[in-house]
């Protein structure tokens, strides 16, 4: 029988509530709240508790608080990386981002989801016997090398954003953008595609 986490990193409708997640939630919490409470200059420090904190991360990384996750052990981050302050990932999934990508401030990133037929969304004749009375699922989330997201973007579950690519301020990312690309909006769309000399 297949474990709720392995369901939810599989794609598949999972238990939010299952003892396993529940004790990752738990531990996310508690470590971020550590990583929070930190002096932005104790560099060394903050980096120790975000090795514990997230699955993978790479040199030169510096991710500003206040800083949100939701399981952590599914984030992984490469070299030379920044991440703004109040960014929130909902890492139910894995959110992989690459090299040399810049992150601004209010980013959220969502791996979980439900379904929009409130039939499929919602648990029939619920009893609050271990499970919610909703259904989830999650879907990963990619951003390669050289991104650069802009402040208060919303990336959605399933997004991969190609290398090179840029995502403006305020936009929605539903679905994924090609590499070189410059997208924008809500729904967030390509505007121009960049060539070698704009690289």
């Amino acid at each position: 029988m297949k474990s709720e986490i392995k369901k939810c990193l599989e794609g598949e409708s999972f238990n939010t509530m299952d003892p396993e997640i529940m004790k990752m939630i738990r531990r996310s919490r508690k470590l971020s709240q550590k990583y929070n409470a930190i002096a932005a200059h104790k560099y060394k420090k903050k980096t120790k508790v975000l090795e514990k904190l997230v699955y993978a991360i790479g040199d030169n990384v510096n991710i500003d608080t206040p800083f949100y996750c939701d399981y952590g052990k599914h984030i992984n981050i490469g070299n030379n990386v920044i991440i703004g302050m109040n960014c929130t990932f909902v890492d139910c999934n894995t959110i992989t981002i690459g090299d040399n990508v810049l992150i601004a401030s209010n980013v959220q990133i969502y791996t979980s989801t439900h379904q929009t037929d409130v039939e499929k969304r919602l648990n029939p004749n619920w009893k609050n016997e271990g499970l919610p009375y909703f259904r989830t699922f999650a879907l990963p989330v990619t951003i390669h090398d050289n991104v650069w997201i802009g402040g208060g973007v919303i990336i959605l579950p399933g997004v991969e954003i190609g290398k090179n690519s840029v995502i403006g301020a305020g936009s929605v990312v539903n679905k994924s953008i090609p590499e070189n690309s410059i997208a924008v909006g809500n729904p967030c769309k390509v505007i121009k595609e960049l060539k070698k000399e704009e690289l």
